[in-house]
């Protein structure tokens, strides 16, 4: 079984030919059909997360199940599933409060490994770790039960995959986590795959005006495409002066930080009208901070948060986006900008880092 390893950090990904146990109790094998390109893996192959290595990357997947260990009920041979990166333990506290993206009933194993702490893949005798316990680039997957969910069966693989990521993420963050109201002012930073669905998902919200920031006119062509009313190019504009022009002087109801830096931080809590969110989506360096004005939080009630995944329940939201998808309430085939091979992973990541896609998407024969 071929897999695309991460064996050093600031090299490309090797696609190399694994041996890997089939399922155990709890566990599926599946094969993948799609797995996009996202910036998360990039944070792994560049160092910005040190993670222990040689690792399988890919995250953001979809395939059919093929085979499953004792104990499975919740899919079968034949079920069409999207991957999640997140574990469901189903009975710690956040679990129970219906927030599984926050799932800490399972930190008592490594998230590289399965829920017994072993490797399911080996190379040369020697084990190898898998993001999140998927690894989705990879022709065949063996991962724990809890982090697949069934999908309907009509739903275009491309289009199952990315909704195990940027999809999620992006619209969750509107719809799950900030819960934007029709006619709210919103601000989208950064109109990446992540961004992109922010947008979308501020559409579907109903939100007015829908501003989107990036520092390239290409992407900010896309975002319009998606929903986005107002447009911000930040390397030739002044952002925040430009924020204020379109909003009356007040700033904006939510603002999205779709890049997750210091700078874009910053920006997003200052773009704010008094008593406004900003929500911190894009997942940055783990040894960013970025300096608040605590003073300006007081006097203006401003409020900052975070959301992981988007704040979804993928066993829930999940069938849920494909079904808009379907009903073409969102656009997830305009995501798509560009297909690859297997064996053109790492052209998928230069087009990403360059800038060239919305989406990039593998996909397996």
């Amino acid at each position: 079984m071929r897999a695309a390893v991460l064996r050093e950090v600031g090299k490309p990904l090797e696609i190399l030919d694994l041996e890997q146990e089939g399922p155990k109790a709890g566990e599926v094998r599946v094969r993948v059909k799609a797995a996009g390109v996202c910036m998360s893996d990039y944070h792994i192959m560049n160092g910005d997360w040190p993670l222990p290595l040689p690792m399988v990357l890919g995250h953001e997947a979809a395939g059919i199940v093929e085979e499953v260990g004792p104990g499975v009920a919740a899919v079968k041979p034949g079920d069409h599933v999207i991957f999640s990166f997140r574990p469901n333990c189903g009975h710690c506290r956040y679990c129970a409060e219906g927030r599984s993206v926050l799932c800490i009933g399972r930190n008592d194993t490594p998230r590289w490994r399965m829920l017994d702490g072993s490797a399911r893949l080996s190379f040369d005798g020697e084990p190898v770790n898998q993001m999140a316990r998927i690894g989705t680039f990879s022709e065949k997957v063996v991962c724990p039960a809890e982090q697949v969910v069934k999908i309907r069966g009509d739903l275009p693989f491309t289009h199952a995959a990315i909704i195990g990521c940027s999809v999620a993420t992006g619209v969750g963050a509107v719809i799950r986590h900030a819960r934007v109201a029709p006619g709210s002012s919103v601000l989208v930073i950064g109109c990446g795959g992540v961004g992109l669905n922010v947008v979308q998902g501020a559409r579907l919200a109903g939100a007015s005006p829908i501003i989107a920031c990036d520092l390239l006119d290409r992407k900010l062509d896309l975002a319009k495409g998606f929903g986005a009313t107002h447009f911000i190019n930040a390397r030739t504009e002044d952002a925040a002066a430009r924020v204020r022009e379109l909003t009356g002087g007040l700033g904006v109801g939510t603002a999205f930080d779709a890049i997750g830096g210091e700078a874009t931080a910053v920006f997003a809590i200052e773009a704010l009208a008094p008593g406004g969110h900003a929500v911190l989506v894009g997942i940055p360096a783990f040894a960013a901070r970025a300096p608040i004005n605590p003073a300006q939080m007081v006097y203006s009630e401003k409020t900052v948060s975070g959301t992981y995944y988007g704040s979804v329940r993928p066993a829930v939201d999940f069938p849920l986006l494909a079904d808009l998808d379907l009903e073409k309430r969102i656009d997830l085939d305009g995501l798509i900008s560009r297909t690859y091979r297997f064996d053109e992973i790492n052209e998928g990541f230069r087009a990403m880092l360059a800038g060239e896609v919305a989406r990039g998407v593998i996909v397996f024969e």
